[in-house]
């Protein structure tokens, strides 16, 4: 894997995870509410998985917010 992937991963997941928090979510609650596997999220928040489109979706769905909310902030410099 190559670093960047990995920081772009562990962006994304830091972002999932203030969502899910900013809508005082649990990573079960959430995992429900989007169909997809608890530890499946949990990887995900932690950087070491790269969601499908479908993934996504499912996760902007969950979340009630839009693909482009979802990223938003993502690869910014900081």
């Amino acid at each position: 894997m190559k670093f960047e992937e990995f920081d772009i991963n562990f962006e994304f997941g830091k972002r999932i995870q203030y969502l899910r928090k900013r809508k005082g979510l649990s990573q079960e609650d959430l995992a429900l509410e989007c169909n997809i596997n608890k530890n499946y999220l949990s990887d995900m928040e932690r950087g070491m998985r790269n969601p499908t489109l479908k993934v996504l979706e499912k996760i902007s769905i969950g979340l009630n917010i839009s693909l482009e909310e979802l990223f938003r902030g993502i690869g910014n410099v900081k």
